[in-house]
């Protein structure tokens, strides 16, 4: 896979490149900040860039306007944001976005080599990986919506899983359950929150995230007329 990155950290960075070019990628750039990001993608035509959410020169929120207007130019880039902390607000701008894959990691992930090559390849192919964590805080802070209310423990883990872009099988694997018990969980929490299934567990996690986001800022139970991406 052809990848361009974009982190200020000298070290990270070409500790980026070595890694992703022994797992047999083609790193077609690496740079310090955003200011040729555009020229760059456009000489380069990669098909993942990998940003820093917090860019030179004022180091708040350069990387996440570019990965914004990444995804605004070049709707089917997948892009990853990486992330010392969880930038709520941030997150929450690119997950309900309408563009296609995306990767949301806190930088401590990439430290699980193997994990880490995973989202990668994911988020290539076209899911969307979003830490555990960013997952956690997205939905606590939703949870006094009367939707969220309405799901037990175990269909919040089960949603979590899969806006980690986890296919039913690894959820299960994960809870020790069967996939047909996933399958029901996954059914019954949609149900719950008023939304359509279709095949792109990803899809439904953005959809979910976006209705809630909606229901956040309009203090409406309706569903956004395009928040379920296509």
């Amino acid at each position: 896979m052809r990848i361009l990155i974009c982190e200020d950290s000298a070290l990270l960075r070409e500790g980026l490149v070595r890694l992703l070019a022994d797992a047999g990628h083609d790193m077609v750039a690496a740079l310090p900040d955003a200011r040729e990001l555009p020229e760059a993608v456009a000489a380069t035509d990669p098909e993942l860039c990998i940003l820093d959410v917090r860019l030179p020169p004022t180091h708040t929120d350069e990387g996440i306007r570019a990965a914004l207007a990444l995804r605004a130019a070049h709707p089917g880039l997948p892009v990853l944001v990486l992330s010392q902390y969880v930038e709520e607000r941030y997150a929450s701008e690119l997950i309900t976005g309408q563009s296609a894959a995306l990767g949301y990691l806190l930088k401590d992930r990439v430290a699980d080599v193997r994990e880490f090559l995973d989202a990668v390849a994911r988020i290539g192919e076209g899911a969307t990986v979003l830490d555990p964590e960013v997952v956690a805080q997205l939905l606590t802070r939703r949870a006094l919506d009367d939707r969220m209310a309405r799901l037990t423990d175990r269909e919040r883990t089960v949603l979590a899983l899969i806006a980690e872009g986890k296919s039913n099988q690894a959820i299960a694997r994960t809870l020790f359950v069967t996939e047909a018990s996933v399958e029901k969980h996954i059914t019954s929490l949609f149900q719950k929150l008023d939304l359509e299934q279709d095949e792109h567990g990803n899809r439904r996690v953005l959809a979910v995230l976006a209705h809630l986001e909606h229901g956040h800022h309009a203090g409406s139970d309706a569903l956004p007329q395009n928040g379920i991406p296509t």
